[in-house]
């Protein structure tokens, strides 16, 4: 058996990673608030949007904590294909989960239902990603601790969309964000202690791309894009603030006249 080190730069990818979790959680989140207090083509948008940063949120996460796993015994790469499909899993399924929330006239149902797809969905993305790796030797899991990371998937999910449903401030946003941020973490270091890796010396090359290569500059391109994204939402006017701002123009155009 090959000995796993999940954090082989110490820190500095659990905490980075954690981070973005965070930051994608609350940029999700804010999204469908702000989606919720829309209607038309500007909801749809604003899901879309949100969907886009809670995956790319979670999907980033993963790998910029994956940054700092090694086996003792072989090197580590990815196949890029599984990799990407990965990514577009991750925004889809949360996609489909965040529309459910969204446009659902039960919140019951659609809440048990978004949560559900949307848990799945970021598990999906966390194995397929798990899949991707390539490395000399057998990659074997702990039936038990899988299950327990699906369901912390799952239990993550709900409460990110029911805090969109219920929470509506900015600090209270922040802080289920952090909560947010905890859960997604908690949910990637089970699954990665489910880990077991049996190595096979060998000499020839493994195929696919170093973590150098190709995880980190798509980690640092997405990472980025939710930085950008995030200071478009924190600039751009609510719903509430737009109504104030057309309510004191009227007095001015009716004086004007």
């Amino acid at each position: 058996m090959g000995h796993l080190d999940h954090a082989a730069f110490g820190w500095l990818t659990p905490v980075l990673s954690y981070v973005m979790a965070c930051i994608g959680a609350a940029l999700g989140l804010r999204c469908t608030v702000r989606a919720l207090g829309a209607t038309g083509r500007s909801r749809r948008n604003w899901l879309i949007t949100a969907a886009s940063a809670i995956g790319t949120g979670i999907w980033t996460m993963h790998f910029v904590a994956m940054l700092g796993f090694s086996v003792s015994g072989t090197e580590i790469r990815y196949n890029v294909p599984l990799t990407i499909l990965s990514l577009l899993v991750a925004m889809v399924v949360v996609g489909t989960g965040v529309f459910a929330v969204g446009y659902g006239r039960d919140r019951a149902r659609a809440l048990f239902l978004g949560g559900l797809t949307t848990g799945l969905g970021v598990a999906s993305m966390h194995y397929l990603g798990m899949a991707a790796l390539r490395l000399h030797g057998v990659v074997h899991y702990d039936p038990v601790l899988v299950g327990l990371s699906v369901l912390i998937a799952v239990v993550a999910a709900t409460a990110a969309l029911w805090a969109a449903l219920n929470i509506q401030s900015p600090i209270a946003v922040a802080v289920a964000s952090l909560v947010m941020g905890v859960a997604v973490s908690s949910m990637h270091y089970t699954g990665m202690i489910a880990v077991r890796v049996r190595v096979s010396p060998a000499r020839e090359v493994l195929p696919g791309a170093t973590a150098m290569q190709f995880i980190f500059p798509l980690a640092v391109g997405l990472g980025s894009y939710l930085f950008l994204t995030s200071a478009f939402v924190a600039l751009s006017p609510t719903a509430g603030e737009r109504e104030a701002s057309a309510s004191a123009q009227q007095p001015v155009e009716s004086v004007a006249r």
